[in-house]
């Protein structure tokens, strides 16, 4: 985990290429917004939002996709603000 000062930090190659494989899934829809995810961030993608999207891959893929889909919201568990921005991303259209 970083430091909240290092949350503002821009994603390095390095490890945006090791979140990218991280973030591989065993549901298609997941992956779909993932890749749509990476499509139009991957080049502005800070620390934080690798914590973030951390936590959400994590989940069990239905819990993750129950997300996606906004038939769940996130519980006090997952109440943190780089995963709520995360999946504000995730879920934009």
């Amino acid at each position: 985990m970083h430091t909240a000062l290092d949350g503002d930090q821009p994603l390095g190659e390095r490890e945006l290429s090791r979140l990218r494989w991280r973030c591989r899934r065993g549901l298609l829809e997941n992956d779909l917004f993932i890749e749509r995810f990476f499509q139009r961030h991957d080049t502005h993608l800070l620390v934080r939002h690798a914590d973030g999207l951390q936590v959400l891959m994590d989940l069990a893929d239905n819990d993750l996709l129950d997300l996606l889909l906004c038939r769940k919201e996130p519980g006090a568990d997952l109440a943190r603000p780089d995963v709520i921005e995360v999946l504000g991303m995730l879920r934009a259209r």
